[in-house]
C-alpha cells in the first residue's frame, strides 16, 4: 500500500514569528524580573542542543516517560479505542511511535495529526510517518498552542498526547488556560494523555537542568544568540551564567541568565537598550513538578476526570489519562 500524502495546514506564517517574538521580547525584558518565554530556544541550533539534553546521564527524564509508553502503550490504545492520535508539540514525533505503533497493531489507526510550531520539523516528520503507515491519513497543524487549538481536525475517536512534561514550562494560570482550551476542542470519547514529572530531591532536579557536560548551560545561552540575531541585539554570551534553580515552595525548577557584571544591551529592532545590574538574572524557563495530587486537581478545574496513572520504576514520571466530563 502507498503512502497517503500529509495535508499539512499552517496557521502560523514566518512574519507572526517575528511580530510574536518581537512582542514577547519587548514585554518580558521591560518587565521586573525580567523573562523571556522558552519557546524562544528552539532555533536549529537550540533543537539540537535540546536533542543532545535529553541524551545525557542527568536528565532523566525522557527516559522515564519512554519507559512508561514501552510498558503502557498498549493499554491506552486499548482504553482508548482511539482511531485518531493528536500530538500536541510533536516536534519530530520520536516518542510518539510507540503509540501509533500499539494503536496500529489494534487495527484502529486511521489518522495521525502532529501539531507544532516549527513548518520545517513538521513537514519532514510528517513524510517519515507517513512511509511508516501507509494507508494512515496524516494532518499537520502548524500552529501556536495560545491561539490555534481549536484548528485540530474533528472527528473520529480521538487520544490528544501532550508529553515530555511541557506543561510544565506553564505558570499555573497558563496551565489552566491551556488544560481549558483544550477541553473546549474535545467531544464524548475522546482522552487526554499528559506527561508530568514528578516532584522529588532538590539534587538530583537542579541536576537535571544544570548538567556536568555544560550543554544545558550552553542551551539556555543559545536564547541571547538568537535574540541577537533576530532583533539585531549585542548581547555578549560571555557576559551571562546559566543558573537551575530549585523552589521547593513553587515546586518548580526555575532556569536564569545571570548577568556577570553591569551592561547594558542594544535591542535595536525594538529600539530598546536593556539595563542590566551586575547579579541580576532573567528567567528563561520554569520546569514545573507534579505530584498526583495536583495533576488530578488541576485537571479537575478544567473539566478532566482522570482516570488513570501510570509512573515509571522508579516513580520519577508520570503520565495520566483523562476523559473530558
Amino acid at each position: 500500500m502507498s503512502a497517503i500524502a500529509p495535508e499539512v495546514n499552517v496557521y502560523v506564517g514566518p512574519g507572526e514569528i517575528g511580530q510574536s517574538l518581537r512582542q514577547d521580547v519587548a514585554s518580558g525584558l521591560q518587565n521586573t524580573p525580567k523573562r523571556l518565554k522558552p519557546k524562544w530556544f528552539y532555533d536549529d541550533r537550540g533543537s539540537r542542543l535540546f536533542d543532545e539534553i535529553t541524551r545525557l546521564p542527568e536528565y532523566y527524564l525522557t527516559r522515564r516517560e519512554r519507559e512508561i509508553l514501552y510498558s503502557e502503550s498498549a493499554a491506552i490504545a486499548r482504553l482508548t479505542c482511539a482511531d485518531t492520535l493528536v500530538e500536541l508539540g510533536s516536534g519530530t514525533s520520536e516518542k510518539t511511535l510507540l503509540i501509533l505503533d500499539a494503536i496500529n497493531q489494534r487495527g484502529t489507526l486511521q489518522r495521525y495529526v502532529p501539531f507544532d510550531v516549527s513548518e520545517a520539523t513538521l513537514r519532514t516528520a510528517a513524510d517519515e510517518i507517513a512511509e511508516r503507515y501507509p494507508g494512515v491519513g496524516i494532518h499537520a497543524v502548524v500552529g501556536d498552542f495560545s491561539r490555534h487549538l481549536e484548528h485540530i481536525p474533528k472527528g473520529g475517536r480521538r487520544l490528544v498526547a501532550f508529553l515530555g512534561n511541557t506543561i510544565g514550562n506553564l505558570h499555573p494560570g497558563e496551565r489552566l488556560e491551556f488544560l481549558r482550551t483544550v477541553r473546549s476542542t474535545l467531544t464524548e470519547g475522546d482522552w487526554l494523555l499528559l506527561g508530568t514529572d514528578l516532584a522529588k530531591d532538590k539534587e538530583r532536579l537542579e541536576a537535571a537542568y544544570d548538567d556536568a557536560a555544560g550543554v544545558t548551560a550552553e542551551f539556555n545561552l543559545n536564547i541571547l544568540s538568537v535574540l541577537s540575531r533576530e532583533l539585531d541585539a549585542n548581547f555578549d554570551l560571555e557576559g551571562f551564567d546559566h543558573v537551575a534553580r530549585y523552589d521547593e515552595r513553587q515546586e518548580w525548577i526555575e532556569v536564569l541568565l545571570r548577568s556577570r557584571y553591569e551592561q547594558t544591551v542594544d535591542i535595536c529592532a525594538l529600539g530598546l537598550n536593556v539595563h542590566f545590574a551586575a547579579g541580576e538574572t532573567m528567567q528563561t524557563e520554569i520546569s514545573a513538578k507534579f505530584r498526583r495530587e495536583t495533576v488530578e486537581r488541576e485537571l479537575g478545574g478544567a473539566g478532566f476526570a482522570m482516570e488513570h496513572w501510570w509512573t515509571d520504576s522508579r516513580g520519577d514520571f508520570a503520565l495520566s489519562l483523562s476523559r473530558p466530563r
